[in-house]
């Protein structure tokens, strides 16, 4: 008995050796967050993986209904006749808006495309857990690969969008070819958006549940539907109010892509600085949510 009380507890080896000894095997700590610089080139160097997952969820998508693809490109254009009965009819806004139908269509493309790609980042990693548990590889993937996705379904509405304008009379110009680097920005903010939410989604899984609430009330007051310079003109907005409602990222690059496809739709109708703006949200949401995701990068997945 007493020489069981008097055994001296066994000898713990202190942390730094510990780390020692596993650095000089080659051993890491499982999942850890890599580097930033050494992160984006994990990304870089699976990027045919993104694009491959981007194109197969994207044909998945209407794999059981039986127009199949077509839906890509009937689900804005039913959503566009419904708005423009409501609003353009009933409500009256399609008044002193020159080329109402294109000016319609193209706002509700643009936004389904920064509305999907919100939505679908949001689950990014909660509702993929079985992929982030089983494999390794930069989570990041996930919210861009989606992203990706809706950047490809908004190119095959694009195609019907092009053919609207023109049974509607609005010519082919030069100015077509700002829609690229105005995609370019969108997706950008998207992407970055996207990653923000689905950091937070991974954590608290009940924010994919009030993201369309909050996505409505965004769509309501970013011009979708109604003219956003018609409204700024009147005296009764209070001035914060005007600043708030045109550099609404939402808002610019609708406007962007209008000005870039609507020849009735004029420079003057653009908020001031309208392209400093628009890369300034991109760099913001893209840079920033890159970073805020990365951070939290050896978490996902776990609990």
């Amino acid at each position: 008995m007493s020489q069981v009380l008097d055994t001296p507890p066994p000898i713990q080896a202190p942390a730094d050796d510990l780390k020692a000894l596993a650095a000089r095997h080659g051993l890491s700590v499982s999942g850890a967050r890599p580097s930033l610089p050494e992160y984006v080139r994990q990304l870089w160097a699976r990027r045919h993986f993104i694009t491959a997952f981007a194109t197969a969820k994207l044909t998945a998508q209407y794999s059981e209904a039986k127009l199949g693809q077509v839906w890509q490109v009937m689900t804005p254009l039913l959503n566009a006749a419904v708005y423009y009965f409501i609003f353009g009819v009933l409500l009256g806004t399609k008044k002193g808006v020159p080329d109402y139908i294109p000016f319609l269509v193209t706002g509700v493309f643009v936004w389904t495309f920064t509305q999907s790609s919100i939505q679908v980042g949001t689950r990014a990693i909660s509702g993929n857990l079985g992929l982030v548990r089983a494999l390794h590889f930069p989570r990041a993937a996930l919210p861009i690969s989606f992203c990706i996705q809706q950047l490809q379904q908004l190119l095959f509405s694009m195609a019907a969008l092009v053919v609207i304008l023109l049974c509607f009379g609005v010519p082919v110009s030069a100015s077509w070819l700002l829609v690229i680097p105005a995609l370019v920005l969108q997706f950008t903010f998207n992407a970055g958006v996207a990653m923000i939410m689905a950091r937070w989604g991974a954590k608290t899984p009940d924010i994919a549940q009030l993201m369309p609430f909050i996505l409505r009330t965004w769509m309501y007051v970013s011009g979708v539907m109604w003219s956003i310079d018609k409204l700024t003109k009147k005296d009764h907005l209070p001035h914060v109010v005007m600043v708030l409602l045109q550099t609404n990222p939402a808002a610019v690059y609708i406007d962007l892509m209008r000005f870039a496809l609507i020849d009735s739709f004029h420079a003057k109708q653009l908020p001031p600085h309208v392209w400093p703006i628009a890369v300034g949200w991109a760099l913001l949401a893209g840079l920033g949510g890159f970073i805020y995701f990365w951070k939290s990068e050896e978490t996902y997945g776990r609990g």
